[in-house]
């Protein structure tokens, strides 16, 4: 049996699912909202270009990162930086930041050419960052790490004023409707409290130009709702927004304009509310897209594979049974923190349970660490790729073949490099990785093809049941596809997929029955008819 598809670097986009694209589009919400500026006195404020940077080019050794880049911003609105993973947004930001110096080009700032040599410049210079990989102290709290470079000192002696910088951050973040604990260390932090006080740091140094790089990927729907109204309110008072991100509802929800950027080049610059979804796609990706979703036959799964009975974990999860079956891909729905992921860990032996039982095709199994989950053919792709899912200092290869080093050993159980090299080979061109070589870092991947590598080391491991936690998160669309193809043809050949998403248009496309669940239990499990609306999902989803 193979292990999966071939995809070329551009897979065929064919016409799609019209059922089931159709009812996407038709049942979700609006894609846009009303962001022409209020009146003339915005108008013309927005008119006046606040960031102009001309001929920006950088080059990576043989690689062309950007190509004479022309990127222009006007004060006061909400800009969208759009394009694929590796099409040089990160590094056009990291040049105005002073993180990277230009080979070629200028940069304009309110009319004053600037050159920016570190972070510390460009945020004297008003520019503010809140890149998508996290950059805090864990070690740190919140204040510290809001205040971290720019401490507010006193006197000859320059006395750190810790009690008015931790007044400060918490009637910041109480301005802004997200009351936080000035003391609290950042270790102790969810994801998306850690992002908020990314988001403060860069706020509160009053910057001009805020760069925001995937803001809401780990964030839940309130607060998503909460950061968009900051975002208003900064636009209101003038300040400028550069707005990052691979989901293109949110562009229309709060950007004026948008540039697309595609292999280091400037492809064009639209006003938002004359375009629409599928003409941005087509300028990202370099060819149409008449459906964002591959079509896919749904209800033609098998028999049970894995049975989950009456689990418990310490505290949190209560009573979850589900089944999951030969040639399915079962969706997960819930808000973030109704449990999902939970259940992906207890399943994979990561978290402990209290009780429950497990059933493999049939046969009762124990699973009480990731070690028996794997020797029962259980891969889980974590939410975060990174920290849980790669070991991105070392090299692809060896990331793919780590889950089974037993079968690149020779003989003697030496272990075998020509072995290790072949296999990685094998599913670099099966999965289309796109890397020079199999001994390339990982951490030098774009984030699709970290999630394919992620992928490719449980295909190894000829795991049958694949548990997916957000797979399509922080990837750009086109990446997106060649995900749900893979998933698409390796549920064909007879593996189970349990897919958790937050996406519900992307639950509704793969899934062929959906589990919601609230506060730690499993509130429904639905087959996915024609029929069936997300309103039907969603009040299951909120109690």
């Amino acid at each position: 049996m193979a292990c999966a598809p071939s995809f070329s670097k551009h897979p065929p986009i064919p016409a799609g699912n019209r059922e089931r694209s159709e009812r996407t589009a038709a049942d979700f919400p609006p894609e846009r909202e009303n962001h022409m500026p209020r009146d003339d006195e915005r108008k013309s404020c927005m008119q006046e270009n606040i960031l102009y940077m001309k001929g920006i080019s950088k080059t990576f050794g043989s690689t062309k990162a950007l190509d004479h880049v022309d990127f222009t911003v006007r004060k006061g609105e909400v800009h969208a930086l759009l394009g694929e993973n590796g099409a040089g947004k990160s590094t056009l930001m990291k040049i105005l930041s002073g993180v990277y110096t230009a080979d070629e080009g200028t940069i304009e700032i309110e009319g004053k050419q600037v050159q920016f040599k570190n972070t510390r410049e460009s945020a004297q210079g008003g520019v503010g960052l809140v890149f998508q990989e996290l950059n805090l102290v864990p070690s740190l709290t919140t204040t510290e790490n809001a205040f971290l470079g720019h401490l507010q000192v006193t006197g000859a002696l320059k006395r750190v004023q810790w009690k008015k910088m931790q007044d400060e951050f918490a009637r910041f973040m109480k301005s802004i409707d997200f009351e936080m604990d000035p003391t609290q260390l950042v270790s102790d932090l969810s994801i998306a409290e850690k992002q908020m006080v990314e988001i403060a740091r860069a706020l509160m140094m009053q910057s001009r130009i805020i760069v925001l790089d995937e803001p809401t990927a780990p964030l839940t729907t309130e607060e998503i709702r909460k950061l968009f109204a900051i975002v208003r309110n900064l636009k209101e008072k003038g300040i400028t927004i550069i707005y990052i991100s691979h989901r293109l509802e949110e562009v229309f929800q709060i950007c004026d304009r948008a540039t697309v950027l595609r292999d280091g080049h400037s492809i064009c610059t639209l006003n938002v509310a004359e375009t629409n979804k599928a003409e941005l796609i087509e300028k990202m990706v370099g060819r149409s897209m008449e459906g964002e979703f591959p079509p896919r036959q749904l209800g033609q799964y098998g028999e049970p594979v894995l049975e989950v009975k009456n689990l418990f974990t310490p505290g949190f999860l209560r009573d979850i049974s589900l089944t999951l079956h030969k040639g399915e891909i079962l969706g997960l729905a819930g808000l973030v923190g109704s449990g999902r992921s939970e259940i992906a860990r207890a399943i994979f032996g990561a978290d402990k349970i209290e009780k429950g039982e497990f059933y493999i095709g049939g046969k009762k199994v124990a699973i009480h660490s990731t070690m028996l989950a794997k020797a029962n053919s259980i891969g889980l792709v974590p939410e975060d790729r990174k920290d849980e899912g790669l070991a991105v200092d070392f090299s692809i290869q060896k990331n793919i073949t780590i889950t089974n080093l037993k079968k690149t050993c020779g003989r003697l159980g030496i272990l075998s490099a020509d072995r290790e090299a072949k296999a990685a080979e094998k599913y670099i061109k099966e999965l289309s990785i796109k890397t020079p070589s199999s001994r390339q870092r990982v951490e030098q991947l774009s984030g699709g093809n970290q999630q394919k590598v992620v992928l490719a080391k449980w295909l190894y491991n000829d795991a049958d049941i694949l548990i997916l936690d957000e797979p399509t998160r922080g990837i750009d669309v086109g990446a997106k596809y060649e995900i749900y193809l893979l998933m698409i043809e390796l549920v064909r050949q007879g593996k189970a997929i349990i897919m958790i998403s937050s996406e519900l248009p992307e639950i509704f496309a793969l899934s062929d029955r959906i589990v919601v669940m609230y506060e730690g239990e499993v509130r429904n499990c639905v087959d996915n008819y024609p029929g069936l609306k997300p309103e039907d999902v969603m009040q299951f989803a909120l109690g």
